[in-house]
C-alpha cells in the first residue's frame, strides 16, 4: 500500500507542475524580483511584489518553496508589499554552516526583513514556515504585527504522522520517490552537491522535540490567524484547538475537506480567511 508521505508528495508535486503551467510569472526563480541577502554564512533569497505594508511569506520544508504560494502573492500584491523569503537549503537560497533550526530560521528571516523595511511586518508561513513565524514572533514582538500560521504544529509529538512512522527522508528514497522535483530542485541550487546534507539536516530540524514552547505561544503579543485543513495529517483539528487556546489574541480557521497544503487545495477558503484578517485594523479578538 502506498504510504501517507507518498501520497502527500505526488499530490504535491502534481498540483504545483499543473499550478505552474496556468502562471507567467517564475515565482522562486524570477530574475526580475529576485534578489540575495548575506546573514553571514548563507545568502538567502527573496523575491518582493507590489508595494504597501510589507507582507513576509514564508514557505514549507523540503518540498515547500516560494512557488506554492504562487495563487497568494498576486493577491496580497494588489495592497501590500509581499516578501517572500526561500528557506537555507531550499532551491536558490544556501545551506550556509549552521546547523537547521527554526530559530535559526527565524534569524535569517530577521535579518532579510529588517534589510529591507524598518517597518513592522505582516507574516504568513506555511508549515515549517509557519513555526518559523511563531519564533520570529516571540523573539522579535516588536517586527510581526499580525501572524498567519497554517499546518504549523508547536512539537514534533504532535503531528499525526511521526518520523518513525514514515521514515527518514533519504536521498535515494526520494529519487525513487519524485525523481523530478529532485532534478528541478537540484537546477535551482547554488551548491547541489550538498543535496544529502540538506536532508540531513532537515531531519535533525523536524525531530526537534519541542519547535515552539507552549510558553512562547501564550506571550506573543500580536493577532494570530491559525489555519489548517480538517484532514491534515500534521496538524489535526485537536491539536490546532490546542495552539488556539493558549493564544492571547487568536483566530481560527479549519478548512474543509483539506489535507495538510490548504493553499492549492481550497484557495478560494484560504483567501476568504486571510483577507479579512490582514486587513482589519481593529484588533481582532477570539471568535
Amino acid at each position: 500500500m502506498i504510504n501517507r508521505l507518498f501520497a502527500f508528495v505526488c499530490w504535491l508535486i502534481v498540483t504545483t507542475h499543473a499550478a505552474n503551467a496556468q502562471t507567467k510569472i517564475p515565482y522562486g526563480n524570477n530574475p526580475q524580483t529576485g534578489h540575495y541577502y548575506n546573514v553571514g554564512d548563507a545568502k538567502i533569497y527573496y523575491e518582493i511584489y507590489g508595494k504597501g505594508k510589507p507582507v513576509v511569506l514564508l514557505h514549507g520544508g523540503l518540498f515547500g518553496y516560494i512557488d506554492e504560494y504562487e495563487f497568494l502573492i498576486p493577491k496580497l500584491a494588489q495592497t501590500h508589499q509581499v516578501i517572500a523569503i526561500g528557506t537555507r537549503g531550499h532551491a536558490k537560497s544556501e545551506i550556509g554552516t549552521k546547523a537547521l533550526s527554526y530559530t535559526q530560521l527565524a534569524d535569517d528571516a530577521y535579518q532579510v526583513i529588517r534589510s529591507l523595511t524598518k517597518d513592522s511586518v505582516i507574516v504568513v508561513g506555511f508549515s515549517d514556515g509557519g513555526i518559523t513565524g511563531y519564533n520570529l514572533t516571540a523573539k522579535h514582538p516588536e517586527l510581526v504585527r499580525k501572524l498567519i500560521a497554517i499546518g504549523s504544529p508547536r512539537r514534533s509529538a504532535d503531528r499525526a504522522l511521526s518520523m518513525q512512522e514514515e521514515g527518514k527522508m533519504t536521498a535515494e528514497r526520494l529519487d525513487k520517490m519524485a525523481p523530478d522535483f529532485v532534478k528541478s530542485r537540484k537546477q535551482l541550487m547554488p551548491e547541489p552537491a550538498r543535496w544529502n546534507e540538506l536532508l540531513d539536516k532537515l531531519d535533525g530540524l523536524w525531530n526537534q522535540p519541542t519547535f515552539i514552547t507552549d510558553a512562547a505561544i501564550q506571550q506573543l503579543p500580536c493577532p494570530v490567524l491559525l489555519m489548517a485543513g480538517d484532514k491534515d495529517p500534521y496538524f489535526k483539528t485537536e491539536k490546532l484547538l490546542e495552539t488556539y487556546r493558549l493564544l492571547q489574541t487568536g483566530r481560527l480557521s479549519l478548512i474543509p475537506n483539506c489535507g495538510h497544503v490548504v493553499l492549492y487545495c481550497n484557495f478560494p477558503a484560504v483567501w476568504e480567511a486571510i483577507s479579512p484578517f490582514i486587513n482589519e485594523s481593529i484588533k481582532p479578538t477570539k471568535q
